[in-house]
């Protein structure tokens, strides 16, 4: 067998089957730098949440595994289980949202369902068959009617579900009157159980909805900034090769574009939060929406101006140049701008509109507007015209986002900043 060799320079010869079987020595300091990069990687919070599901239902299966307690609740302990199962969410505000929903629909459900089916055992066997029959109808179509109605849809949709569930359940399920509200109360027990231990494990280490919002929404504003300056940026260094193409990074555009759902997940589940942090009772999440629906209409005016700066129909870079002061500058200013108002939310600090849009800002606004209305009607100017017109209307996008914060602050009673102009 002939192995190929390797010279160094020292002059030694060492065959390549050698350096294979060689392998670096590692010290415990890299080893515990590689975990620890590793660790930094993963989310923490999904780590936390999963070691708090876990302690949640050793707790709820002492139930079944602690003789003294399992004579008490029996085989109902299954329903505290599936209750744990169900209810834990990611997020608090998620948790106590399907728990309290889970407790009305049950109480309700049951409820109802236990005096129906009172109502039909009293009514001989064909009376009570057709109470069970007109009371499934009505109440099932009546409360699947209320799933789609959007407000109770948007926040008590698993709670009318499990009402369904429950009322039929217990109206259907045969047992004599006398024994219907013993196994009611036996039942409910075990899901309250079940519930608090999904509280208690919850607000261990407990993971806001209404934070991840809030700086999910703050940091949009430093995303679209930097689009922005990455456009401006890329147009002016385009020579007047026209096969070649910018490349701009608008990942953050898109990531705020396809925000809608995101949001309004936890603007929800920061409802049901109770008081903690920054953030008290009947706080203004409704405008963080808003908030973001304009935002999401500014990512969209930033890839229009990123397809305007893509064009090949481009004006020549003398012409390019003319604008490029006056356009950079403008550039910069939104680009602060955001920074500040993103900042703004962040610190929980009121920024006044006026005070950001300086009057030299509005006079270069002004004096491009002009600029384009004197443009004549040709190739290079339509471009240059198309291109003055996108970034005018990121600024007006701009001002109105501003503003949206502005309300915010006020409603929700930030205090005074101190801005550097």
């Amino acid at each position: 067998m002939i192995s190929n060799v390797v010279p160094v320079p020292n002059g030694e010869i060492i065959s390549q089957h050698d350096q294979k079987k060689q392998k670096p020595k590692l010290s415990f300091i890299d080893i515990v730098s590689s975990l620890k990069d590793r660790t930094s990687k993963c989310d923490m919070r999904k780590i936390i949440h999963s070691v708090k599901v876990g302690l949640a239902l050793v707790l709820v299966s002492l139930l079944y595994l602690l003789d003294p307690l399992f004579q008490k609740v029996g085989q109902n302990a299954m329903w505290a289980i599936m209750t744990v199962v169900v209810v834990f969410e990611f997020y608090a505000g998620a948790t106590l949202s399907k728990g309290i929903n889970r407790a009305i629909g049950t109480v309700l459900g049951g409820g109802l369902g236990c005096m129906a089916a009172i109502l039909a055992d009293k009514s001989g066997e064909i009376g009570g068959a057709l109470v069970v029959g007109i009371s499934v109808i009505v109440i099932g179509a009546g409360a699947t009617y209320s799933r789609m109605i959007p407000s109770v849809k948007k926040r008590y949709d698993y709670g009318v579900m499990i009402f369904i569930l429950t009322f039929n359940l217990v109206v259907v399920s045969g047992v004599r009157a006398d024994k219907i509200m013993k196994l009611a109360g036996e039942r409910l027990s075990t899901i309250g159980m079940g519930f608090a231990v999904c509280i208690f494990t919850s607000f261990i280490y407990p993971i806001w909805a209404s934070d991840e919002l809030h700086s999910s929404t703050a940091s949009k504003f430093d995303k679209l900034a930097s689009s922005i300056q990455g456009c401006l940026e890329e147009y002016f260094k385009i020579a007047d090769d026209k096969e070649k193409q910018p490349t701009i990074d608008v990942s953050g555009c898109k990531s705020v574009l396809h925000s809608k759902s995101s949001d309004e997940s936890l603007s929800n589940f920061a409802k049901w939060e109770p008081w903690h942090g920054k953030f008290g009772f009947f706080y203004p999440w409704e405008k963080y929406l808003q908030i973001g629906e304009v935002l999401r209409e500014l990512a969209a005016s930033v890839l229009s101006f990123k397809g305007c700066v893509q064009s090949v129909r481009q004006p020549s870079t003398t012409q390019r140049d003319s604008i490029k002061e006056l356009c950079e500058t403008i550039g910069l200013s939104i680009a602060w701008i955001l920074k500040e108002v993103g900042e703004s939310i962040r610190d929980m600090k009121i920024c006044r509109t006026k005070v950001l849009i300086s009057p030299r800002t509005q006079c270069m606004i002004q004096e491009l507007s002009l600029l384009v209305k004197t443009l004549e009607n040709s190739t290079e100017n339509l471009g240059l015209a198309s291109f003055i017109f996108h970034l005018l209307e990121l600024v007006e996008k701009v001002e109105m986002v501003a503003i949206k914060v502005e309300e915010l602050g006020e409603i929700a009673r930030f205090h005074n900043k101190k801005v550097d102009v």
